[in-house]
């Protein structure tokens, strides 16, 4: 899809060019009326008056994007993010190319933001996450013609590359390690419902459930700390023999406050309850007991991810690729249930 320029916006307002960058530029030369419908047209087919100087030099931005629909708080806190971006960060000042980020309510106001900075030479690529089902995103991306790399799935991405790890083999063996300790009523505190990663832990947590004969739920949150601990306790409210003795959660932040709302109840880590963490981090390692974790290595799947969006801007053809392999670290806070 080919960027605007002001001769499009003169030749669809009828007037010449210098018109249109009186308009654009506040410049006297045109009627109130005429500047009116000459910024209208712009917005609507996506130029900035902003890209104009880019746009005749033709130049790179040196930049990529990315776009983050979670809440803006938990950015601060959650070690997940902040590996990733030390890896983006490591592979891209490498290539003096900058990282440009801005947080997000909804997919649809992602959509925006990538035809803003489209429309404004912004970027030059972007890196996408938290991949969902019939993804709006992916669509837009591929009219814009815009670079970019999903970090996630597998998914239907159309001719955008992947990079996605094992999530669904994770779950597993963290069932099996809590099934040989002896857990038979096993919970899983997940992330947002709509991503396809959550989606794919969930069947996973389910399929190796019924395949070893043991109680298996999910319950989702959003990943924060207050989020996790209103599930744990719903979970642990109940005093009855089906109360769980096992829980899995999605992250380290739900995990760390997961800990707290058992201990808080009277519950000990692990003899009443084991916690599980996903994934690994210093958090993990800082509370007592220790977490047993599934842990990768985040930074290096980010500098992965900004390798290949490079590769993609550099205008190469690529494929989808699976990262390392997630494995478990016990710790002490699973053992055999009481």
């Amino acid at each position: 899809m080919k960027r605007p320029t002001i001769a499009d916006i003169a030749r669809r307002a009828g007037v010449s060019k210098g018109a249109v960058s009186y308009a654009l530029n506040g410049q006297p030369g045109v009627s109130e009326a005429t500047r009116q419908r000459i910024i209208a047209i712009a917005q609507e087919i996506g130029f900035n008056a902003n890209s104009a100087a880019r746009a005749l030099s033709g130049a790179s931005a040196r930049a990529v994007g990315l776009t983050l629909c979670r809440p803006a708080r938990i950015l601060g806190i959650e070690p997940w993010f902040m590996g990733l971006i030390s890896g983006f960060e490591a592979e891209l000042a490498a290539r003096s190319y900058a990282l440009t980020l801005q947080v997000v309510a909804t997919p649809e106001l992602e959509v925006a933001v990538y035809r803003r900075w489209w429309g404004e030479r912004r970027i030059d690529g972007v890196i996408v996450t938290d991949l969902r089902e019939q993804d709006v995103r992916i669509p837009v991306l591929q009219q814009l013609q815009l670079p970019a790399v999903v970090i996630g799935g597998p998914g239907d991405t159309g001719t955008i590359a992947q990079i996605w790890s094992d999530d669904a083999g994770a779950i597993t063996e963290a069932v099996r390690y809590l099934v040989a300790l002896g857990h038979r009523r096993i919970a899983r505190v997940a992330g947002l419902p709509d991503l396809l990663h959550t989606q794919a832990r969930t069947k996973a947590l389910e399929e190796v459930g019924l395949k070893l004969d043991v109680e298996t739920e999910t319950v989702t949150s959003d990943y924060t700390g207050e989020e996790g601990a209103r599930a744990t306790r719903r979970l642990l409210s109940d005093a009855t023999p089906t109360r769980p003795t096992a829980i899995i959660y999605d992250n380290d932040v739900m995990a760390v406050a997961g800990l707290a709302v058992a201990q808080e109840m009277g519950l000990s880590v692990p003899g009443d309850l084991s916690i599980v963490a996903w994934d690994d981090s210093p958090l993990c390692s800082l509370v007592h007991p220790p977490l047993t974790a599934l842990t990768r290595d985040i930074p290096a799947y980010g500098a992965m991810a900004a390798r290949e969006l490079l590769a993609a801007i550099d205008g190469e053809q690529l494929g989808n690729v699976e990262a390392g392999a997630v494995h478990l670290t016990p710790r002490g806070s699973t053992a055999p249930p009481r």
